[in-house]
């Protein structure tokens, strides 16, 4: 058994990253793959995040954008696009209960 080496991080992918460091100290689009979770031939799940961000600018640009557009994205299926779509409407209801609750303060 080799020793642990903290300077080393043990991740692989953004799961890794995000499971040792946090949330916050990853990007967008490393972000973005976790939820894409797997990419295609020749195309890894972060290059598709990585597009998607380069298309859209940032989560704010990527909000409200019909599927379709969503789905013209080489490498996003029904099944990615839908999980993309489904996390949006979380964080959505999440700032709606936040905006309501602060309303009552």
């Amino acid at each position: 058994m080799t020793a642990h080496n903290d300077s080393i991080p043990n991740w692989k992918h953004p799961g890794g990253k995000l499971r040792e460091l946090g949330p916050q100290t990853l990007s967008d689009a490393e972000l973005l793959s976790i939820l894409i979770a797997s990419g295609v031939k020749n195309k890894s799940a972060e290059q598709i995040a990585n597009d998607i961000i380069g298309r859209f600018g940032s989560f704010k640009g990527m909000a409200n954008q019909p599927l379709s557009k969503v789905l013209s994205i080489r490498g996003l299926g029904d099944v990615k696009a839908i999980r993309i779509a489904a996390a949006f409407e979380i964080a959505r209801r999440v700032v709606e209960e936040i905006l309501k609750r602060d309303e009552k303060d």
